[in-house]
């Protein structure tokens, strides 16, 4: 009994060892081992193994129609079509960008396209130690991380907001969010590439991005601090907020305030207006979408005013699946699906700084930077209004339909 007790005690000795210093202590001042570069191309050459292996498995397989004389007409033949059409009339532009994104190859997690159904032994055995090794390696160490780091990020910012306010504060607060969001990235084994670094958000600016999962935050503040912006909430989350908001000038709102469009826009002009203070991070689309497009621009972010910093942020989907889809999935279910994935590798552009055109309205302006977001990172541009999944149709919209057809009726009237 006293043996087993010893080497208990010097496994957690040496995990902490490999979580502290081996990890922990590089993320705390940007560098990296190169360990998680070695794992991702190790997994970039068994994915692509798999995906080669099912292929010549599927072609290897009899057709399901290779017994059929040629010609001949089967009833199951007309599901076929039936199926398409049901398709193309549930599965709109809209529609899709609400599921996850459809993938070139399987990523030995799950399944998001139905060409990949072929499984042999050695799928299955490589399925089975991937299955070990995210859930009895990778899991308790990114968990034990991202405790580390969200503990971290309390006690650092409530320290900090005792301080009176000067510039070591300042320079003490952006230390503490910068290291401890660096910590929580290695807990996702996040792989992130910055490009165009020289156009990075200034103070007194605001960035916007394509929003594909709660963890954007965290992947933007590994490389700067950002003011956030957002609601209130209760129970940790709210103990988060709190403690962030002693250090840094936040811009946190109650539910009401939220409702309040005039309060709204008081308050963040008031915030860009002090050019000392961080850049706001907003995120106009208002919901995550499947890491494919970029929806409408709420224009509240571009009446403002100010410098505008687009950024186009773009997860890679071989290694994990980062859409959050909120009707499906809550909060606790979904990390649990990232801290479970191969890996979060993700490409981050910052463009050029834009500002409002003489002319221009703030809805044109909003649709301009879209479409820069949208060009850089290879995203479709649709004009939707993301809200409209989880949202009911506004009345203003089934009026502009009404109207469309009252023309047609008055029209056709006319003409005869």
């Amino acid at each position: 009994m006293e043996d087993m007790w010893c080497v208990a005690v010097g496994i957690f000795h040496a995990w902490m060892f490999v979580v502290l210093f081996l990890i922990m202590l590089p993320a705390m001042f940007g560098l990296s081992l190169g360990v998680t570069g070695v794992y991702i191309q190790i997994l970039v050459q068994v994915l692509e193994w798999a995906t080669v292996r099912i292929q010549r498995g599927r072609e290897e397989q009899p057709s399901l129609r290779s017994s059929q004389a040629e010609g001949e007409f089967a009833l199951s033949d007309a599901f076929y079509f039936y199926k398409k059409g049901l398709e193309s009339i549930v599965d709109d532009q809209v529609t899709q960008r609400f599921s996850s994104e459809e993938l070139a190859s399987w990523n030995l997690l799950t399944r998001t396209n139905q060409n990949f159904r072929y499984i042999s032994l050695r799928l299955t055995v490589f399925w089975g130690v991937g299955v070990f090794v995210r859930y009895c390696v990778l899991f308790p160490l990114r968990i034990t991380l991202a405790l580390i780091g969200l503990s971290w990020l309390v006690m650092g910012t409530i320290l900090v907001g005792i301080l009176p306010e000067s510039s070591a504060k300042n320079w003490l607060s952006e230390l503490v969010h910068l290291t401890c969001y660096r910590i929580c990235a290695r807990g996702l084994s996040a792989t992130i590439h910055y490009h165009n670094r020289e156009n990075r958000p200034r103070k007194g600016g605001i960035c916007v991005a394509n929003h594909t999962s709660p963890i954007d935050v965290v992947i933007l503040a590994n490389d700067g601090c950002y003011a956030m912006v957002g609601q209130i909430h209760g129970g940790l989350l709210g103990v988060i907020q709190r403690s962030m908001v002693r250090a840094c000038p936040h811009v946190w709102f109650e539910r009401s305030e939220m409702k309040d469009r005039h309060a709204v826009t008081s308050r963040l002009t008031a915030h860009i207006a002090a050019k000392t203070k961080l850049p706001i991070l907003i995120f106009p689309e208002g919901t995550c979408i499947n890491n494919t497009s970029v929806m409408m621009f709420k224009k509240g972010s571009f009446e403002i005013g100010g410098t505008i910093y687009p950024v186009t942020i773009k997860y890679d989907p071989r290694f994990g699946d980062a859409f959050w889809n909120s009707s499906k999935y809550n909060m606790v279910s979904y990390l649990l699906r990232m801290m479970t994935s191969w890996a979060i590798v993700v490409n981050v552009w910052y463009l050029p700084p834009m500002t409002i055109q003489e002319g221009e309205d703030a809805a044109r302006f909003a649709n301009r930077v879209k479409s820069a977001i949208a060009h850089q990172g290879g995203l479709l541009d649709l004009p939707w209004d993301g809200g409209l999944k989880r949202q009911k149709v506004k009345d203003s919209y089934k009026e502009e339909q009404q109207k469309m057809y009252s023309s047609i009726i008055v029209g056709q009237n006319g003409s005869s």
